[in-house]
């Protein structure tokens, strides 16, 4: 399977509750925080969700 970088880049502050369920969900919990995930339909949603949140990267 394909692995994504995934990283915080603006706040969740003024998010929905929902959002901030999503980013933890990804393992995100701070700012310019990075996890690698692997490329799944599921994940993928998830990112969708709080694609304005976070910058998606091809893993090394």
């Amino acid at each position: 399977m394909a692995k994504i970088a995934i990283t915080q880049i603006k706040s969740r502050i003024n998010a929905p509750k929902t959002q901030k369920a999503t980013l933890d969900a990804l393992g995100l919990r701070k700012m310019n925080q990075t996890v690698v995930q692997e490329d799944t339909p599921s994940i993928m949603g998830m990112v969708k969700t709080v694609h304005h949140l976070v910058k998606v990267e091809p893993a090394n």
